[in-house]
């Protein structure tokens, strides 16, 4: 069985690609490739110019990857954590370059704390600056935000942003459509080995046309809402029980608010609310990969 079957994928110096897909994609067997995790038994890369095989060694001096757990030592500090990975790494200034590093990840109260007491934020925070010590190229990133909460990810996000600032290349693997959307300048969607759309999140969200939302009074409403957006908008409609919802992406450019209000008051929906608005990365990956598959690392 291939896990990845003619996998194309260039990305510019400077910027965040997002490597997005459903379960069994490719995503994960292409960041261990690219990683030399992996030995590929066929077709090339090369990372900052280096062949992947056949320079694997300054392939690795170039890169950093936070993987989805974290690499950092809990019984250790977080200083004598970066002071290792600096060692390891055969730096001279190590400590300076701990210190350089905790002060840049706002870290430097907590410094001296087992990093298995820091919040799962910090701790997600140190692992981000030991993948950093060597001050890469290109930086993997997988699924880095996963379990923080709001203001945890925030923090996570700029420091991405400002990596990218630095001229750092970043390859990003998520679970959060949105954190694609707020930080990748480039989206690969790939299914079943293979890029199967690519572009920027402007540029997917625009293959997909309009979301068309309906917010009614209980769940009959529901159902008879569900089958004027069906026939509607030609795409299966998803519902939302909790907030008595029902929405679907509709690539009918006649398709008018006025146009659905009437059309679900001539059904006998008891309507709350309705709109259209420009669709999400969540509309665009259901739409591209396929309803029934999940989105997973």
């Amino acid at each position: 069985m291939r896990a990845l079957c003619g996998l194309d994928l260039a990305v510019a110096e400077g910027t965040v690609c997002g490597l997005l897909g459903p379960n069994g994609a490719g995503k994960s067997t292409a960041v261990r490739l690219l990683t030399t995790l992996l030995r590929p038994d066929a077709g090339s890369a090369r990372i900052a110019g280096h062949d992947l095989v056949r320079e694997a060694a300054a392939v690795r001096r170039r890169i950093g990857v936070t993987g989805q757990y974290a690499s950092v030592d809990g019984d250790l500090t977080g200083r004598q954590n970066l002071r290792l990975f600096a060692r390891l790494h055969r730096l001279r200034d190590a400590s300076a370059r701990a210190d350089e590093l905790l002060d840049h990840f706002a870290l430097t109260d907590a410094a001296d704390r087992p990093a298995s007491t820091l919040s799962g934020g910090m701790r997600r925070r140190l692992d981000l600056a030991a993948s950093l010590v060597r001050r890469p190229e290109v930086l993997f990133l997988d699924e880095p935000t996963t379990g923080l909460d709001p203001a945890s990810r925030n923090q996570i996000w700029d420091a991405v942003r400002a990596l990218k600032e630095d001229g750092t290349t970043v390859l990003l693997t998520t679970q959060y459509l949105e954190e694609a959307d707020r930080l990748a300048d480039d989206i690969a969607l790939v299914d079943r080995g293979l890029v199967a759309h690519r572009g920027s999140p402007a540029a997917l969200k625009s293959l997909v046309g309009t979301y068309a939302e309906a917010v009614v009074t209980d769940a009959d409403a529901m159902t008879r809402a569900a089958a004027v957006l069906d026939r509607l908008t030609g795409s299966r409609p998803a519902l939302d029980h909790d907030r008595r919802t029902v929405g679907a992406v509709s690539t009918d450019p006649t398709l008018t608010l006025p146009r659905l209000v009437r059309e679900l008051d001539a059904a006998g929906v008891p309507l709350l609310d309705a709109s259209l608005r420009p669709p999400t990365l969540d509309d665009v990956f259901l739409r591209l990969t396929g309803d029934d598959k999940e989105l997973v690392s």
